[in-house]
């Protein structure tokens, strides 16, 4: 059998409630009409008997017409009585199935090891949990805005509805275990604090904030940020090269997008364990054997070396950054 949702059956009740009132209502009308009563006579009864305040009767009361407003007082308050449970219902599935929601949010943070955090679910974050998704990598949304966390969970991600600038917000997801945070708040001020309190949290944990001014780059840098984005900056030189290098740009939003033509660009990591290391790009024969084009190799201690010579040789924990046929 098909179950209803959660507020169906309280709204349910509360529209037959609602419903079943109106009848009564209008049936007291029209009986307090017939026994020879005004309209607003009539009316001003119906209202002060339902609602138990009973000022005085607007007409003569034969015994009939009294047996008739016994009945009008217990179908209509009882009725009434009815909508309020109904309305009380609402109001405590909703907090209760709130709290169920955080609950079991709750229970799959604390199982989480080497996540991602994203706080701030903006036109940014939602981009990122989507790339986040498509990696098929861990990660949590924080967000205060309600809207937003429902859209969040109406996606399918794990997300918080809280506030990213409090430390305990941090600590509730984790962030002393996770492997990265990106920050994409609007106001450079918050992004500058979330950066300050979860770099206290983790030293190792990798930090990409968002900032909007040049002066704030600086001080998210020196807050622990490892990584700024500047959206404004970076979109308007985007354009601008759109203009005077088009090529180089396709190749990069293609490359961005994992994807050139029928290639695919990604990253593999070579662990201190591997077979790779010590050996040269040469020995390695990624292109011959694997058909895997090396254009830069990343250092464990952050050095980038481009275009490398087949001679270079692989140390641990590099990161190397290959092309290849899908």
């Amino acid at each position: 059998e098909r179950r209803l949702p959660h507020m169906t059956v309280p709204l349910a009740r509360l529209r037959f409630g609602l419903a079943t009132l109106g009848v009564i209502f209008c049936v007291a009308v029209f009986g307090y009409r017939l026994a020879g009563w005004e309209w607003l006579d009539s009316i001003y009864m119906v209202v002060t008997t339902m609602s138990t305040v009973g000022f005085r009767e607007m007409g003569p009361m034969t015994p009939a017409l009294k047996v008739f407003t016994i009945f009008v007082v217990v179908f209509g308050v009882s009725t009434s009585f009815y909508i309020l449970g109904g309305l009380v219902q609402m109001v405590l599935e909703g907090e209760v199935n709130r709290a169920l929601g955080m609950r079991r949010v709750s229970r799959e943070i604390e199982r989480m090891v080497g996540h991602l955090v994203i706080c701030g679910f903006g036109r940014m974050g939602e981009v990122v949990a989507g790339e986040f998704r498509h990696r098929k990598r861990m990660f949590v949304v924080i967000d205060n805005n309600p809207e937003r966390i429902s859209e969040a969970i109406s996606l399918g991600y794990l997300a918080l509805q809280a506030d990213a600038t409090e430390e305990e917000t941090l600590r509730a997801v984790r962030v002393g275990e996770a492997a990265g945070l990106i920050t994409t708040l609007p106001e450079d001020a918050d992004n500058v604090f979330i950066t300050l309190t979860a770099r206290d949290l983790n030293p190792q944990l990798q930090i990409i904030a968002r900032g909007e001014h040049r002066s704030t780059e600086k001080k998210l840098v020196r807050a622990g940020a490892d990584r700024v984005v500047m959206p404004a900056t970076t979109g308007a030189l985007r354009m601008a090269a759109m203009v005077t290098r088009p090529s180089m740009i396709e190749l990069i939003e293609l490359a961005a997008g994992g994807r050139v033509a029928e290639m695919a660009i990604d990253e593999l990591n070579i662990p201190a364990t591997g077979p790779l290391v010590g050996k040269s790009i040469r020995d390695s024969q990624a292109r011959s054997r694997h058909g895997l084009l090396i254009v830069a190799i990343r250092r464990a201690d952050g050095q980038m070396v481009l275009s490398p010579d087949p001679s270079t040789e692989f140390q641990a924990d590099d990161t190397a950054v290959v092309i290849g046929r899908l």
